[in-house]
């Protein structure tokens, strides 16, 4: 009985234990889901933190691109505005800056020098006038004018408020210029505030935001944008400071829908139950990795805040006799000697070049003598030390307050590293160059084969003639000698194909020799007509009879013509074999060489061809990208010009010109 009876308190218990047991993990699967839910809105919410925090980095980081690329314009200003006053032909010195600060900044309208009453002396562009088109309305000419008077009592740079004017917004920089200690006019350089936009505003952030630079009354004066406009997630704005006046820098950014992400999350619920702990481990370090991204973004916003240009440039200024009066720290840290050891000094100074005394007194008379070369000169200086470097000088007269030439102004540049690099980049290219023809002779191994085993084959089958005549016994001399010639003329044409070889892949400084073009072209479709004719196209050249002198490097053309139609034969790839038809056409204009590789494929998409001479960019998934960018350096390097364009009928063209040696 007791054993019966334990039997069935064992039996009535085990429905309450089996329910028990399945709900615990009913229990732990809903607190799981409930902690899901919970972690994948905080990860929500960690993902619009981040992408806040990632708006408002990009968008001070924008804001401080505007405020030094304006600071530098309010520098070269106040330069100019020193330079005109020192001047003794302002109105050409104007001109030429005037013309520079608009080449290199495109984002100013116009540029005017104004007399004291602020009537125009001189302005570039002359048939633009934002500030005529803008002087009907009396609030812009308020402002403008408020600008033009501020700037004369501060006796410093000043930006105007903007204003509108031919369909777009512009502000002002007014820049006061002084004689001595009289004011005598003003720079005024008009800024288009959508050219300062389209200038200064990367392709990366359009593509992430709207941009729009907005007034004190949130009146938009300028946008730029990529993306769709939408509904507004996460905004920020910034003052813009210069010009002020209320102006701000404000990006919109519109949320991306997540919902792959919750799908994906909805999916790893049901296996929650065996990956609960990897989950909870990848999450973890999800967080761990989400924390340090975000260190370092604000570890780079500080970098950028406290990033500042500084200028490096040595000046010394000299009298007429060639007595060293002046010299800035810069300079004393450049040459290594103290002031007080320069400051009086006659030639020879002592951080001249032992070794070019004499060219550096030449060139240091012909400054004192006013002969200076406006594009400065590179001298070789030698430190206190004994180390030696490269400056870049350049000289302009130094003129006093009573507008008198009392001596010279240099400014002393250290090129050492930069002229290293040059050598360093020069050296890089040859290695690539060298490079080049070792892939392209690598990629046409079976032509090369194919080529050999022709006059191989040939020997051997002389050699084998020869032997079953010697062993015979039955030949005369004149039989073996016919054989043996033919024999000599194969190994000569298999020996002429190793040297060609052996020519094109060595390693060799560029050497420029007459040569026949046409002899080039010869010898690089003969190493390409193997693939061709595996590829099925067929190779046509139009090369006139005539013979121009061409001074160039052989090695190096012939690199250029095997790397272009190699690339037209892959490019017809599916172009119908009876289609496929590959042109080589030389003809002569205006002094030059002119040869197109012309294949009939399917052509080159606009947005390829503006990237198709970019170091490392191939359309080939195992290119290494420099086959175009080393062609197009050997034929700069002769002085010629390489370039692409789709042909109307289908296909595509590349041309280069090369030029004639003339007698």
């Amino acid at each position: 009985m007791n054993s019966a009876g334990s039997d069935i308190r064992t039996t009535g218990t085990t429905p309450a234990w089996s329910s028990w047991y399945l709900t615990m993990p009913k229990l732990a699967v809903g607190l799981l889901v409930v902690l899901l839910i919970a972690l994948l809105w905080l990860l929500q919410d960690n993902e619009k933190e981040e992408q806040r925090a990632t708006l408002i980095a990009d968008v001070l980081w924008l804001e401080q691109s505007f405020r030094f690329h304006l600071e530098g314009n309010a520098e070269q200003l106040l330069q100019l505005s020193l330079d005109l006053a020192r001047s003794t032909d302002s109105d050409k010195l104007f001109d030429t800056r005037a013309r520079h600060l608009l080449k290199t900044s495109p984002e100013l309208a116009q540029l005017a020098w104004l007399d004291y009453n602020g009537v125009t002396r001189e302005a570039l562009p002359s048939h633009i006038s934002p500030r005529q088109g803008a002087a009907s309305g009396s609030t812009t000419r308020e402002r403008t004018e408020d600008s033009f008077e501020l700037a004369k009592k501060l006796g410093k740079p000043v930006f105007s408020r903007p204003y509108a004017a031919q369909g777009e917004f512009f502000f002002e920089l007014h820049v006061p210029v002084y004689r001595g200690d009289q004011l005598t006019g003003m720079l005024v350089a008009t800024h288009s505030i959508g050219g300062l936009v389209g200038q200064l505003v990367p392709w990366w952030f359009v593509e992430k935001y709207q941009l729009h630079i907005i007034d004190d009354d949130s009146t938009i004066l300028a946008s730029k944008s990529k993306i769709d406009a939408g509904p507004v997630t996460l905004s920020h704005q910034v003052a813009l400071d210069p010009p002020g006046y209320g102006l701000a820098l404000k990006a919109m950014a519109n949320r991306v829908a997540t919902s792959t992400a919750q799908n994906l999350i909805m999916t790893l619920i049901i296996f929650l139950a065996a990956a609960v702990f990897w989950s909870l481990w990848a999450i973890r370090g999800l967080m761990r990795h989400r924390l340090a991204a975000e260190q370092a973004l604000r570890s780079e916003h500080a970098f950028r805040k406290a990033m500042e240009d500084s200028l490096t440039v040595g000046m010394r200024a000299r009298d007429r006799e060639g007595r060293i009066t002046y010299v800035n720290p810069a300079f004393c840290e450049m040459t290594g000697f103290d002031a007080n050891e320069l400051i009086g000094a006659l030639p020879p100074y002592p951080y001249w070049n032992p070794d070019e005394i004499n060219r550096t007194r030449e060139l240091h008379n012909r400054v004192l003598d006013g002969l200076a070369p406006p594009e400065g000169f590179e001298l070789r200086f030698r430190r206190k030390n004994g180390d030696f470097f490269d400056a870049l000088v350049y000289e302009a007269p130094l003129i006093d307050a009573d507008n008198q030439h009392t001596g010279w102004m240099g400014s002393v540049l250290d090129i050492t590293e930069r002229k290293q690099a040059e050598e360093l980049a020069r050296q890089q290219e040859e290695k690539l160059q060298a490079t080049s023809r070792l892939v392209t002779m690598g990629e046409m191994a079976s032509t090369l084969a194919h080529e050999l085993n022709q006059p191989l084959a040939a020997i051997s089958s002389y050699n084998t003639g020869c032997m079953n005549k010697l062993d015979s016994g039955k030949y005369t001399p004149e039989e073996l000698r016919g054989a043996m010639e033919k024999l000599g003329v194969q190994a000569q044409r298999a020996g002429k194909i190793i040297r060609r070889v052996h020519d094109f892949v060595r390693k060799s400084e560029p050497q420029l020799a007459d040569c026949d073009l046409a002899e080039v072209i010869d010898d690089a479709v003969g190493f390409i007509e193997h693939l061709a004719q595996k590829r099925s196209v067929r190779i046509e050249r139009e090369i006139p009879g005539w013979r121009q002198p061409l001074l160039a490097d052989q090695v190096m053309i012939e690199q250029v013509l095997l790397n272009l139609m190699r690339n037209a034969i892959e490019a017809m790839s599916e172009t119908p074999p009876e289609s496929r038809r590959l042109s080589v056409r030389v003809t002569q204009h205006d002094g030059l060489i002119e040869v197109r590789v012309i294949d009939n494929g399917s052509g080159i998409a606009d947005s390829v061809m503006e990237r198709l001479f970019t170091p490392f960019f191939s359309t080939k998934p195992n290119g290494m990208g420099m086959g175009l960018n080393i062609c197009r350096s050997i034929i700069e390097y002769h002085k010629g010009r390489l370039w692409v364009e789709n042909n109307p009928d289908g296909g595509t063209t590349f041309a280069f010109t090369l030029p004639l040696q003339l007698p």
